[in-house]
């Protein structure tokens, strides 16, 4: 298997790696869309949040804490907006789960979370919710 991220977290790819521990890595984006654009990885190959082991979750998150911590020291920037692009339609270009912290910036252009998708359901909100709930 040949993954970019895996390479990167295995130092076979040079990259600006800002923090690492045994189970994760936090690089810059090598196409930043802003100043400390910093992409968090387990170093267990996983494609989507759905095929990561749930004993690898908890290292994923703990680091993307740590990590947005040292953005915030280091670049005080207004907030944040950190998330998940999981399948092609949504933008996953890397087969391999990530999650995207990027630092927000008075007047940067962005927008919130919110903005990505703008196609509200013609279903209702309860019906919804109990086709979801039989799958837990």
């Amino acid at each position: 298997m040949s993954c970019l991220f895996c390479s990167i977290a295995q130092h076979n790819i040079p990259s600006e790696i800002v923090y690492e521990d045994d189970a994760t890595s936090a690089f810059l984006d090598i196409q930043p869309r802003s100043l400390g654009h910093t992409v968090v990885v387990s170093k267990t190959h996983a494609e989507t949040i759905i095929d990561l082991p749930a004993a690898s979750l908890a290292p994923l998150f703990l680091t993307l804490q740590h990590v947005t911590g040292m953005l915030s020291r280091a670049l005080h920037p207004a907030g944040f907006t950190i998330g998940i692009n999981q399948g092609l339609v949504s933008g996953q270009t890397v087969p391999h789960l990530h999650v995207h912290i990027i630092p927000r910036f008075t007047g940067d252009g962005g927008g919130s979370i919110h903005s990505v998708v703008n196609q509200p359901p013609n279903e209702a909100i309860a019906m919804t919710a109990a086709r979801i709930r039989k799958y837990s």
